[in-house]
């Protein structure tokens, strides 16, 4: 055999190593805290999983999940980082005029709706919404449902509070959204924070909720899931969409981001296409 061949093998067999650890972590997760990531894309999970490896001071993916099975907190942190926290307020601002466009006035035919915003991280696209509902008068006709599988990110989206340093960019992403009042009117400025209307927060129902095992909690007049499913594999994809299908009402209306569809799902001729650029359309059979 020769020395490259030898080198090869070595180097499969640490790739069958990884994942197996990757596979071990995964379940023990699953079995010990409820939370299933086993259909997560594998490349983001497993950049996400070995970040967390350094920062816990460790070598292993096995010695990351000894930690984890028996430090709580080592699974807060964990949980943290396997999280999609990517966000920001009126992010893609082309997408919130739309959604003013084209469904906003879908909305308006109800007496009350309800609106459901999964994987809302930290808040910024449910404070988004709440402000462009509330620009429409129709915060007291429409409840926002925000869920996260993560409680920390909850609890500091239910405070409201975002980094100050931030408010430009924001203020930019609103005017451009089509914003029709001064951003500055919706916060009050706090030492280095950016404190959010305690009315906004009061139309939202904050709370956790799993769409990789968790079911249908209610009847949806939207559903607004953005940039969360492109960390899934196909087959999750599928289930999440049964979801998100099962909870709209009839003629409800499903928003994806950029980088989703509906296409090639076996839900994808049971909508039809309102927007094609912000990937938004509507249930009809």
């Amino acid at each position: 055999m020769s020395w490259s061949t030898e080198i090869q093998e070595a180097a499969a067999r640490d790739v069958e190593l990884e994942r197996l650890e990757l596979e071990l972590l995964l379940e023990a997760i699953h079995r010990r805290y409820g939370f299933d990531f086993r259909e997560y894309a594998p490349a983001s999970l497993k950049r996400r999983i070995w970040r967390r490896v350094r920062a816990e001071g460790l070598t292993s993916v096995s010695g990351l999940q000894e930690r984890v099975l028996h430090d709580p907190d080592a699974m807060e942190r964990l949980l943290l980082d396997l999280s999609i926290n990517v966000t920001s307020m009126f992010r893609d601002p082309t997408f919130f005029r739309a959604f003013r466009e084209k469904v906003v006035p879908h909305l308006r035919t109800y007496p009350f709706a309800r609106v459901w915003n999964p994987g809302c991280s930290t808040g910024e696209e449910t404070y988004s919404l709440a402000i462009l509902l509330d620009e429409e008068a129709l915060a007291e006709r429409i409840r926002i449902y925000a869920t996260d599988i993560n409680d920390a990110v909850l609890v500091r989206a239910r405070a409201g509070v975002f980094p100050l340093e931030k408010m430009q960019e924001y203020t930019q992403n609103y005017i451009r959204a089509g914003g029709t009042h001064a951003f500055s009117e919706y916060y009050v400025a706090a030492y280095d924070g950016a404190q959010f209307q305690r009315s906004l927060a009061d139309k939202v129902v904050f709370a956790q909720h799993n769409l990789v095992s968790d079911g249908s909690f209610n009847e949806f007049h939207a559903v607004v899931c953005r940039n969360v499913m492109i960390y899934f594999d196909r087959a999750l994809q599928d289930k999440v969409h049964e979801l998100f299908y099962d909870s709209l009402a009839m003629f409800g209306i499903l928003v994806l981001g950029h980088k989703e569809s509906i296409r090639f799902t076996r839900f994808a001729d049971r909508y039809e296409e309102l927007d094609a650029d912000e990937k938004i359309y509507r249930k009809v059979a």
